[in-house]
């Protein structure tokens, strides 16, 4: 019997996109999905979020939101997701206390949904999605906002591209018809960085043939292939993948033979990357097994390998002081010993001018972030970068 979408998502779209076994083991097969700590994490991040906001319109109110709220809700969502680790918990603890400091006051009236639900029709097919959360900006435009736990950043191509925000936007036009423009942003909220595109009529109409075309490969396929990918690692069917259990293993499939033909070179070196990072995902999940162990001894003795932990220490000298205590035993002023031991860290001097942004004009701002840019130093490092390309 063929195979029918009872609708389409961009997940499921997704899936079939990045590994068609790993769409057959969760839409077809219905294989049961174990999810790993990074996307447990996300979605009790979003749960939090979700009743945060949701109580702030329920209750009309206009203010910046309750953090003692929001370590309550944070607290039953980890448990409920059944995690466990400190490090985790606090890393938690510190996304919604920066988000929070981020909103600033929030007006109940300026938030049209939560966590709205939509029913797109596309073709012959209907996608379905939840968007986290939109704004009212003005009276012409709205912000469909999405939240993301992801460690790594996108790329501005990754953003200006996304298939997710493209749906999203559709939706909205069709929510809200009033709207005469669709603001789509991204909210990285382990970056505590909102990430903005827009979308023209062609790239919609674009993303409406694309749909069409992978739902129709959906249910056309006779074939699911695994695709080996760098998210095998958080996929929630991994454990189901002969693909992935040969990764395991660190078993490859092709192996140049000749330095000389770069279209060997670049295909190991892919093989190779993929590899990479699936054994190291594997490493560091039997080091913590090791290092739960480590909690109640000082040392593990294994076979003939002795495990233990240890502590590294960073050094951090008061300004003020280091710099008088130097000026006391040489003949440098105060600041000839600040331009040569002092510099600002970055993400410091980011986190403050966002506080002096909360009082001053935009204008103001930006002329000051341009003649700090102007003083600073920069250095840069070469950094190898590969990305599949898309057919």
């Amino acid at each position: 019997m063929a195979f029918k979408n009872k609708h389409l998502s961009y997940s499921r779209l997704s899936r079939f996109e990045q590994c068609p076994l790993s769409f057959k083991l969760h839409y077809i097969e219905k294989k049961l999905a174990e999810p790993n700590d990074s996307l447990r994490f996300g979605k009790a991040v979003h749960a939090t979020l979700e009743v945060l906001v949701q109580e702030q319109m329920e209750q009309e109110r206009t203010g910046i939101l309750s953090e003692e709220r929001a370590m309550e809700l944070w607290r039953q969502s980890f448990v409920a997701e059944g995690m466990s680790g400190m490090e985790l918990f606090q890393e938690g603890v510190t996304i919604l206390k920066n988000f929070i400091r981020e909103q600033g006051v929030i007006d109940h009236q300026d938030v049209l949904a939560i966590e709205q639900e939509f029913h797109l029709p596309v073709g012959p097919f209907t996608v379905l999605g939840y968007i986290d959360r939109v704004d009212r900006v003005d009276d012409e435009t709205v912000e469909v906002i999405d939240y993301k736990t992801n460690r790594m950043l996108f790329t501005r191509d990754e953003v200006d591209a996304s298939l997710q925000m493209s749906l999203y936007h559709l939706a909205a036009q069709m929510l809200w018809p009033w709207a005469k423009k669709v603001r789509l942003t991204f909210n990285m909220l382990r970056h505590n960085i909102s990430m903005v595109t827009e979308r023209n009529q062609e790239q919609l109409e674009a993303a409406k043939s694309y749909v069409m075309s992978m739902g129709q490969q959906t249910e056309s396929a006779t074939e699911f292939p695994a695709r080996l990918n760098s998210n095998c690692i958080y996929c929630d069917h991994r454990n189901d993948c002969p693909v992935y259990a040969k990764a395991l293993k660190g078993k490859r499939t092709f192996i140049c033979d000749d330095m000389m033909k770069l279209n060997d070179v670049a295909r190991e070196r892919e093989e190779v990357a993929k590899l990479a990072k699936v054994l190291y995902a594997r490493k560091q999940e039997l080091e913590d097994v090791l290092k739960t162990h480590l909690k109640e001894n000082d040392d593990l003795i294994v076979g003939k390998i002795r495990y233990c932990m240890f502590n590294t220490t960073k050094v951090d000298h008061p300004l003020s002081e280091t710099v008088a205590l130097l000026s006391r035993e040489t003949d440098m002023s105060s600041d000839e010993i600040l331009s040569r031991i002092a510099v600002v860290d970055k993400k410091a001097l980011d986190s403050l001018l966002k506080e002096i942004g909360k009082t001053k004009e935009r204008a103001r701002v930006n002329l000051l972030k341009a003649e700090l840019d102007a003083s600073a130093s920069k250095q840069y490092s070469p950094r190898f970068w590969a990305k599949e390309m898309k057919a």
